[in-house]
């Protein structure tokens, strides 16, 4: 009987293994090749066959099962996954004189050389990782140094292979692309939306990375997600170009798009933006531009990558699509540093594939250039932006009776009579400590994610808090009571311990997101992270004239200003000081340096480098103990120049005598220096060593024999410490 019972087991595992591979090759037959060999109705019997085996022996079920597909009603959390390789975002550009420029640029560097011109498509990153030919791990870009985890919603999309077909790939690699909803699914599910009387969503981008953000697999699963592939990342692939890469993915099962071109010239790569930007209209999903890339894996290498982006790719992105509709009305929204935005309300059109309702007019100024006037048909485009903007009127269509624009002269929320600062185009309302959306606004900001992230702390609960009087600035967020926080509506015991436990783990968040956090005008991410290694303290930040900050790089004068100014402000300064004492980090944490080499020298990295980024040459002075400065000044002791070299940096550092370096001479020193570090820190153990014998030899003869073992021991001691250190 047991062993009829084992034989029965042992067939079923057989044949649930059989199924996953039927399984999978129906589906890349199906999604893949848009060639079916099988009904939907044979598909699902084998499908519902394989489930029903997989509920009988749940421990032999595959985590990559096609059964995965279906998805799961359980809720789950999203884990913050570090990207083995950063996740860079394109540089772009919206005209063929720039695209040119960018040509002329990589020519100039690396000779000719050839491109491949690929469709940009308009959906949410994602990186999928695979182990030994099977899915690992899928993770959205998140701010391109970490990502969520949203491996059990990914494995929901049909074109993303859970296994991969045929041979030859990496034990472990991964493959870049991009989460898409075809215009069907976004069509109907906002459609399935109007029926229940929900709002509708904007576009089929944001539907995709909200669909993929969805705590439940089983959601996901329903709303019709796409996926194709564009770039592989890994040690050692086994291609020469980014064009064979494609293929070979191509044959391990990826959805890799056909529209793509080998270009040798501008004049193809600019044949093939010219096709596409009209054929796309045709296509089932929305893009918005062409990607261009150096094939070669060599002179990618060769180009390196600036802090942001590659240098080897760029986007060039369509003109914007334009349609005429009636101009409504206009709001004025107040934003957290007090800046007003005036948005137009519309008589909702179709551009670019979305109905728009509203839409941008920057300022006074541009309502003034173009006369817009309520009640006007006016001209809506939608190119880089998210957000459409309005760039013209048809006056044909305009009516007799309709009366020039008043821009308001007082703020729409508190009431307080806008100002105007020299040489800015928007109108302001100064009364940073009682105007509602500015207090929530620098509230939102601090807490957000690429700042303090303190989660639990959303838009809603913000605004309660505020209308409790128990949130009035980002100081009052650590002095919340959970007691307090329980009792308000919506929210509870459980939340407020979420909040509580949310607003103790910012107190490690790292000294540069402070700093972005605190919401100093113009100084965004990564100019705070350039301020924070530059100045290493707050302190030092708070003490440092206007010429000492633009000393820091991508610090000019108007960042150093608004610097300036900020901290020149008391109520500022109060709330650093309860921040402070509530334990944020203040400070730089020291990494461990190589060396101290390059201690006290300040220096200037400049030009193109051997095998190395600029960046990376920054590292190597930061490692052995040095401080880089971005602008030539009487405060750099010298300047490393590589290839190229701006000629107005030498200039002025010939003026000043300072002394440039070539790469070999840098390292040259460095060496060096380590060298006569080592030399000294040598003589420093000789000299300990010889102290050390001479205190022995005087304890040896001042010891009586009652002692003598213990002086041994205490010898052999301090000889294992000398070896030690």
């Amino acid at each position: 009987m047991r062993e009829g019972n084992f034989m029965g087991k042992e067939q079923d595992i057989l044949r649930m293994r059989e199924l996953e591979r039927v399984l999978e090759h129906h589906s890349y037959k199906y999604y893949i090749e848009n060639n079916p060999e099988i009904s939907d109705k044979e598909f699902d019997e084998l499908l519902a066959e394989l489930q029903r085996l997989e509920a009988a022996y749940p421990e032999e079920a595959d985590r990559n099962s096609p059964t995965k597909r279906v998805g799961s009603d359980l809720t789950s959390e999203f884990e913050s996954v570090e990207h083995r390789y950063a996740m860079m975002s394109l540089s772009n550009t919206y005209s063929a004189e720039e695209l040119g420029e960018w040509i002329d640029r990589i020519v100039r560097e690396i000779g000719q050389v050839e491109f491949v011109a690929e469709l940009k498509f308009d959906g949410t990153a994602i990186s999928l990782t695979y182990e030994n030919g099977a899915l690992l791990r899928a993770v959205t870009r998140g701010d391109g140094k970490r990502g969520d985890d949203v491996t059990n919603n990914v494995r929901t999309i049909c074109s993303v292979p859970l296994k991969l077909r045929g041979e030859g790939y990496p034990s472990l690699f991964e493959i870049r692309g991009e989460i898409i909803m075809p215009y069907a699914s976004f069509d109907r599910l906002n459609s399935e939306r109007e029926a229940a009387g929900e709002p509708l969503l904007a576009n089929p981008r944001n539907a995709a990375a909200g669909t993929l953000k969805q705590q439940s697999s089983q959601v996901v699963a329903r709303r019709g997600l796409d996926c194709t592939l564009y770039q592989l990342a890994g040690d050692n692939l086994p291609f020469t170009t980014h064009a064979e890469s494609l293929e070979k993915a191509k044959e391990w099962g990826f959805s890799i798009s056909d529209h793509r071109a080998i270009c040798r010239t501008r004049e193809e790569i600019e044949t093939f933006i010219n096709y596409w930007d009209t054929e796309r209209k045709s296509l089932p999903y929305a893009t918005d531009g062409i990607v261009i890339k150096v094939n070669g894996y060599a002179e990618q290498r060769s180009l390196g990558a600036t802090a942001k982006s590659p240098r080897w790719a760029v986007a060039y992105k369509f003109q914007a699509e334009r349609a005429v509709t009636k101009l409504l009305s206009v709001d004025f929204q107040v934003g957290r540093t007090g800046a007003v935005t005036p948005v137009a309300n519309l008589e909702p059109v179709l551009l670019a594939g979305t109905v728009v309702r509203r839409a941008s007019i920057h300022n006074a100024d541009q309502i003034a250039l173009h006369d817009i006037r309520i009640g006007d048909m006016v001209y809506v485009e939608k190119g880089g932006e998210i957000i459409p903007k309005i760039t013209g009127v048809e006056f044909s269509e305009r009516s007799a009776e309709s009366q020039p624009f008043e821009y308001i002269t007082h703020c729409p929320e508190c009431g307080s009579e806008l100002v105007r600062v020299e040489g800015e185009a928007k109108h302001f309302c100064p009364n940073s400590r009682g105007c509602k959306p500015q207090i929530i606004g620098r509230i939102e900001h601090f807490v957000k994610r690429k700042a303090m992230d303190i989660e639990g702390l959303g838009s809603e609960t913000i605004e309660l808090l505020w209308q409790n009087d128990m949130l009035h600035n980002i100081a009052d967020i650590y002095g919340l009571d959970s007691g307090q926080i329980a009792a308000l509506p919506r929210l509870g015991e459980k939340s407020a311990a979420n909040i509580q436990q949310g607003v103790e783990r910012s107190k490690e968040v790292p000294f540069e997101r402070v700093l972005f956090a605190l919401g100093i005008r113009f100084v965004g991410e990564t100019t705070a992270k350039y301020i924070a290694s530059h100045f290493r303290t707050l302190d030092a930040i708070m003490a440092a004239s206007r010429d000492e900050l633009a000393e820091a790089e991508e610090v000019g004068a108007k960042i150093a200003d608004s610097i300036v100014d900020y901290f020149a402000d008391e109520d500022n300064r109060a709330i650093i000081e309860l921040l402070r004492q509530a334990g944020l980090q203040f400070e730089v944490r020291e990494k461990r340096k190589d060396s101290n080499a390059l201690s006290g020298k300040s220096i200037v990295i400049s030009g193109k480098f051997a095998g190395r980024s600029r960046d990376d040459m920054k590292a190597i002075v930061e490692a052995h103990g040095g401080r880089n400065i971005a602008a030539v000044s009487a405060n750099v002791d010298f300047i490393v120049a590589g290839d190229n070299m701006g000629p107005a940096k030498r200039q002025k550092a010939e003026k000043l005598g300072i002394t440039i370096l070539s790469e070999t001479e840098f390292f040259a020193m460095i060496e060096g220096a380590e060298g006569a570090e080592n030399n000294a820190e040598s003589v420093e153990v000789i000299e300990a060593d010889v102290a050390m014998e001479t205190q022995t030899m005087a304890k040896t003869e001042a010891s009586s024999e009652a002692s003598s073992e213990a002086s041994v021991a205490a010898e052999a001691e301090q000889v294992v410490q000398g070896t030690l250190f």
